[in-house]
């Protein structure tokens, strides 16, 4: 294995990790205050064995179903390790059902900034997010003309038969996540309420822990198609956020803008996700290094606003 082999191995799991962590900060605040509610011993079962099944059962699972089902030949067993094999067999057909994959979570993670961008509350970290969010009426037609975009082109002669309806796929599991956390906003406060039993209150964050990773996982196949690298970086990530949930989520709070990193992380990767579907070649180094920039950026954004305001963060603007 070269250097850049090496490098380019360390960067992606580096890139996995930090993108998992960032994109699941709504999930650490969620849980954290959640799990504010309930009983020590109740709190200690979700933190210790709901993270054996957000890491091996979720973010273990889901990566292995995604690509068995994309490339259905390779089967249960070959699906985890393909992209390791060395039959040119495998390469071949992993290769032309690629696309089917990368344009459903390409096209899944373009909705999902949109969304962000035009309909959720946030702190302004760039101009033009106002004016965006003031026409938040306008984010239903915007996904509709970019989803029949996407469908026209993959409609065009010589692409993959099944490669319009892998964007129909991702937009489908857009709404389908998308009405669970609308219903999960709704739901936290009745779960803050005394009185519902903290083993509701776990399966609960259960069900919310898996609705996030969707997003986590969609997205780490901008980074790699590789079953174990993403089960590696998105399982570490996993225990970051577990970290912050338990530790230091007050504290994440205050940097405001660490939203913002994620979402326009997500737009990045959903790109590059789609250019990758139309053939146009990406080195694999691209998405880690430019999802550490962005959310450098906003990192050090959150940082100087957190400075000015004594510590205390800052409202939107």
């Amino acid at each position: 294995m070269s250097a850049l082999d090496i490098f380019t191995l360390f960067i992606t799991i580096a890139g996995l990790c930090l993108f998992e962590t960032i994109s699941s900060i709504d999930n650490a605040i969620i849980n954290a205050e959640v799990l504010s509610t309930m009983q020590p011993k109740y709190r200690k079962w979700f933190l210790t064995w709901g993270l054996l099944f957000a890491v091996f059962l979720v973010r273990g699972l889901l990566p292995w179903l995604i690509v068995w089902a994309a490339v259905p030949s390779l089967g249960p067993i070959g699906a985890p390790t393909a992209t390791f094999s060395s039959d040119p067999k495998v390469h071949e057909a992993i290769e032309s059902s690629a696309p089917i994959l990368l344009v459903a979570g390409g096209t899944f993670l373009i909705f999902l900034f949109f969304h962000w961008l035009f309909l959720e509350p946030k702190n302004y970290g760039l101009r033009g997010e106002r004016f965006f969010h003031r026409q938040g009426v306008w984010f239903y037609a915007i996904v509709s003309i970019i989803l029949c975009v996407i469908v026209w082109f993959d409609l065009q002669p010589g692409r993959p038969e099944l490669m319009a309806f892998g964007a129909v796929v991702g937009s489908t599991a857009f709404f389908i996540t998308h009405g669970f956390k609308e219903n999960a906003a709704q739901s936290e406060k009745q779960l803050m309420q005394e009185g519902l039993s903290d083993v509701s209150k776990i399966f609960y964050l259960v069900v919310i822990d898996m609705t996030f990773s969707i997003d986590g996982v969609l997205g780490a196949f901008a980074f790699t198609l590789s079953v174990p690298l993403i089960l590696l970086g998105n399982g570490l990530g996993a225990i970051v956020v577990r970290e912050l949930t338990i530790r230091n989520v007050e504290s994440i709070k205050k940097y405001i803008y660490l939203k913002n990193g994620a979402m326009y992380s997500i737009l990045v990767l959903g790109v590059v996700m789609l250019l990758d579907s139309f053939a146009v070649h990406i080195p694999e180094w691209v998405s880690p290094v430019l999802t550490f920039a962005i959310v450098g950026f906003f990192f050090l954004k959150s940082r100087n606003a957190l400075a000015m305001n004594g510590g205390h963060g800052a409202a939107g603007h």
